[in-house]
């Protein structure tokens, strides 16, 4: 088969959306499928790789190193009518992917899209709570232009359902269990943190924005000091917040933007996972870290309400109750053997989830799609 994959975010940006996106296309590859990957060109890059479409792009305001794709229309019909894909995954809804859906519905290709962020929560967390509806309606009305729209999680399908989004469809995530694992704990990166083997070591890993609601990160942290006075809190990404939060907390570590094994060894390193975001539509960092075999701390909704069971591999927290958050961060931090068991039943939790098998059901999805359209092209 042949598939496109339209994002404006691909790697070496790094998000979960990037890095969903790439998985997905690894995925497909493996399986023996030509994939061409339409994104917007990088700052200084003049050709992209053997099997990517690139576009012109423009830097995303606030994100320094992300870019959104400007529309293109005209050059992916010119594009997709020489080399005809059988069916297109559009995974975000820029212009970049208006765009693909224009040029898929000109040539009759079928389209699956992906719900990957809570645009009209970012509007709450922005101070704009009054575009909050526009959003989702300017959402609904993107999503229900494609044949599928392709969901992490139940409990995202039902919300999406209810509030009007058509052809919903769950396409479950999974982690990487080889690379985010327990042996990947590096005592040299922990030293270099100021901290030996037996002391607590909080981690966050993220955009460091508001849309993350990370004052309350802040909050536990200082909380759990009580119980774990040489406890340190180490940051690993980047973002709008982080030179405030820098300012105000001098004794907290920010170690930036990591990538591939590096970064799994700085989930590793650490002791306490914190997640106090409540704008997911999944939260893949959640996976990381149970699979690194560190006790979570998450929010009871996306990945730790699909995955992560409250007192077994850490605590899901009931949503929007921020003094459960901070006291079971103090609670799990204070307790080293408890906080030891739930590590490895974290990483017991996840061995499962194969991202062999998701490529096989992304595949089936964008299969399906296919066979309907050449059944019954009015429905392309």
């Amino acid at each position: 088969m042949r598939y496109a994959i339209v994002s404006e975010t691909y790697p070496p940006e790094v998000n979960g959306v990037a890095l969903t996106v790439q998985s997905l296309e690894h995925g497909l590859r493996a399986q023996g499928h030509t994939v061409t990957v339409v994104r917007p060109r990088q700052p200084d890059e003049r050709h992209g790789h053997p099997g990517e479409l690139l576009v012109r792009g423009a830097a995303l305001p606030r994100y320094p190193g992300l870019r959104f794709g400007l529309p293109a229309t005209r050059a992916l019909q010119a594009h997709w009518a020489a080399m005809r894909p059988d069916a297109i995954y559009v995974a975000t809804e820029g212009p970049l992917g208006w765009s693909a859906l224009r040029a898929a519905r000109r040539l009759h290709i079928p389209v699956a899209t992906g719900f990957h962020t809570r645009f009209d929560q970012y509007m709450c967390n922005y101070g704009a709570r009054v575009l909050a509806g526009p959003a989702l309606a300017w959402m609904r009305r993107f999503h229900n232009s494609a044949a599928a729209t392709l969901v992490p999680t139940r409990e995202l399908a039902g919300f999406l359902q209810a509030q009007g989004f058509d052809h919903v469809v769950q396409l479950p995530r999974a982690v990487d269990i080889r690379r985010f694992n327990p042996d990947r704990r590096d005592p040299a990166l922990r030293a270099q943190w100021g901290v030996g083997e037996h002391e607590l070591v909080a981690l966050y890993v993220g955009r460091i924005a508001p849309e993350k609601n990370l004052a309350l990160a802040v909050r536990a942290f200082r909380r759990l000091q009580q119980v774990c006075p040489d406890a340190r809190f180490v940051w690993v990404g980047d973002g709008p917040s982080r030179p405030q939060l820098q300012r105000e907390h001098p004794d907290f570590i920010f170690a930036g933007v990591q990538r591939h094994d590096a970064l799994a060894r700085h989930y590793a390193s650490g002791d306490l996972f914190l997640f106090p975001s409540l704008s997911e539509t999944y939260g893949n960092v959640t996976l990381e870290a149970m699979a690194s075999g560190v006790a979570t701390v998450a929010f009871d909704y996306g990945a730790a309400g699909e995955h992560l069971r409250d007192g077994l591999h850490g605590a899901a927290v009931a949503v929007d109750d921020d003094e459960g958050f901070i006291d079971a961060a103090s609670r799990i931090a204070g307790d080293d053997a408890r906080r030891a068991g739930m590590a490895r039943a974290a990483r017991d939790a996840v061995g499962r989830l194969q991202p062999e098998q998701v490529a096989a059901d992304f595949d089936a999805v964008l299969r399906g799609l296919s066979r309907a359209s050449d059944e019954s092209p009015a429905l392309a």
